[in-house]
């Protein structure tokens, strides 16, 4: 069992940033596992956005390469998406995954508007 809590989301206007962590704790040591990033728009299937290996190796989607950033801090069990440039498709449920594991967490909210 792992337990993940997500927080950062908000209202942000186009072209602004937002910072989304993830805290993660239960059964599990950390820094050997995989971290992942999705997200869900409404009645749209939640998708990948970026992933980050135990040794800090990254890979982000086409559509936020440039403008995302996955990281982690160990020593914090925490997992971070640094969201830039952000654009109205960015809107979605964004929740973190390990993806070792079955459950998620509850998700924040990223809504991207003017």
């Amino acid at each position: 069992q792992v337990q993940l809590v997500e927080s950062g989301g908000g209202l942000v206007q186009p072209g602004g940033s937002l910072r989304l962590s993830c805290a993660v704790s239960g059964s599990i040591i950390f820094s050997a596992y995989a971290m992942a990033w999705y997200r869900q728009a409404p009645g749209k299937q939640r998708e990948l956005v970026a992933e980050i290996s135990s040794g800090g190796s990254t890979n982000h989607v086409d559509s936020v390469k440039g403008r995302f950033t996955i990281s982690r801090d160990n020593a914090k069990n925490t997992v971070y998406l640094q969201m830039n440039s952000l654009k109205p498709e960015d809107t979605a449920v964004y929740y973190c995954k390990v993806p070792s594991f079955n459950n998620w967490g509850q998700g924040t909210q990223v809504t991207v508007s003017s």
